[in-house]
């Protein structure tokens, strides 16, 4: 009886935890903590690139432009109405472009318009590529090159997937693509020609003719640059465009972005 006791006791009693296993478990629980915490602080700051910091330079983005519209001291002229489909006019000779000089650090040198990204495209290009511009004010013009119309390499810089990603959609332009950029002097158009996916330190895409250092320019490029892939910068991806032709200001926008420019700075 007294065995069967003792058995019975034996076998009910908890049995003994090494303190070495205890800190292991404990250690590894808390650390199991710290990697969820971890990741949820990461989901956060992914959620905040991506969404918070678009939101907050399209904003800001969008001041810049209804400044630049009071800058310019007049209405855009009004989008044609549908009633009014003539034939189109046959191309004017302008001249020369007229070419601005560059405002300071931060200044706004016009709006760009790019209908193969929609409709409602449009953003500032502004003097500068430090973060202060690119990370909230839009286009960031490279200091040193040339300014839209010149003859030249008209570059800027811009983000794809943060702070307002406007070159978000930079691979989807396709040869003939057309690129207008608005200034207070007047229009430019910029034909799309081809993109090309070089290193961070492929500086040469910013020279007068691009890629070809030493080489006088005879023509007038625009020359856009990015982050490569588009949730990471290991790349750059760079489309070149050329100058097809120019208006002034005082001719109007041309046709296809009459309607953007209305909407732009129609009130400005």
């Amino acid at each position: 009886m007294v065995v069967q006791e003792r058995a019975r006791r034996a076998a009910v009693r908890p049995a003994r935890v090494r303190p070495g296993r205890g800190i292991l478990r404990g250690t590894v629980q808390v650390v199991g903590e710290l990697l969820i915490t971890a990741g949820l602080v990461l989901l956060l700051f992914v959620g905040w690139q991506l969404w918070w910091t678009n939101v907050e330079s399209d904003a800001r983005q969008s001041a810049v432009i209804k400044e630049f519209a009071q800058e310019l001291g007049t209405s855009a002229p009004a989008a044609p109405s549908g009633d009014s489909a003539a034939a189109p006019a046959a191309p004017v000779d302008y001249g020369d472009p007229v070419v601005g000089t560059a405002p300071g650090h931060a200044g706004t040198i016009g709006i760009m318009y790019i209908p193969r990204f929609g409709n409602n495209y449009t953003r500032p290009v502004v003097q500068g590529t430090t973060g202060d511009v690119l990370d909230t004010l839009g286009l960031g013009h490279y200091n040193n090159t040339a300014m839209p119309g010149a003859v030249g390499n008209f570059a800027v810089a811009g983000h794809r997937q943060t702070h307002g990603a406007v070159l978000d959609n930079i691979h989807t332009l396709v040869p003939g693509d057309r690129i207008y950029v608005q200034t207070k002097d007047g229009y430019y158009v910029y034909v799309f020609r081809n993109n090309q996916i070089v290193m961070p330190s492929s500086t040469d895409v910013l020279e007068p003719v691009p890629t070809r250092p030493g080489v006088t320019p005879t023509e007038s490029y625009l020359t856009m640059t990015s982050c490569n892939p588009r949730f990471g910068a290991e790349e750059r991806i760079i489309a070149y465009a050329l100058l097809d032709s120019w208006r002034p200001a005082s001719a109007g926008p041309p046709a296809e972005i009459a309607a953007q420019v209305a909407a732009a700075v129609g009130g400005g």
